[in-house]
């Protein structure tokens, strides 16, 4: 795993993000999937980062990490489950469903949930639909 700071040339933030590898970034670069979490541009590029030293023991902070991890994982359960009990799961078709209730040619008393690519959520969000990006983990992980 390899950790650039990547920049914006559209809105001048600037993130890190984490690659496999250096290949694997210019492999993303080339196919224009690297986008801007801010403004959605894709004009981003890398810059150069220092390495980052870590003095404490390695297991303490390992331990920290996965207490940390255990509990954003346990935290995004507990928002599935939620989710999974309060809304209607309607699949690969998200952006269809989500249409026909904004449009008003679809009455539902509860709220969907499902699966959406990037570029229909873009779409969704431009014609005012209101939709929001929630992190999934499968059960079986």
């Amino acid at each position: 795993m390899i950790k650039y700071k990547l920049s914006c040339k559209n809105c001048e933030i600037s993130f890190d993000s984490w690659f496999a590898s250096s290949k694997e970034y210019e492999k993303l670069k080339k196919k224009n999937l690297l986008n801007c979490h801010v403004c959605n541009s894709w004009q981003i590029e890398k810059s150069l980062m220092a390495p980052k030293f870590i003095n404490k023991p390695i297991s303490k902070s390992f331990d920290n990490q996965n207490l940390k991890l255990k509990k954003i994982s346990n935290k995004i359960k507990e928002y599935q489950n939620f989710i999974k009990n309060n809304f209607e799961f309607v699949g690969k078709n998200f952006a269809y469903e989500a249409r026909s209730i904004h449009y008003n040619s679809k009455k539902n008393n509860k709220g969907i949930y499902g699966e959406a690519t990037k570029e229909e959520i873009k779409e969704l969000k431009e014609e005012g639909v209101k939709t929001e990006i929630i992190p999934w983990i499968e059960e079986s992980n």
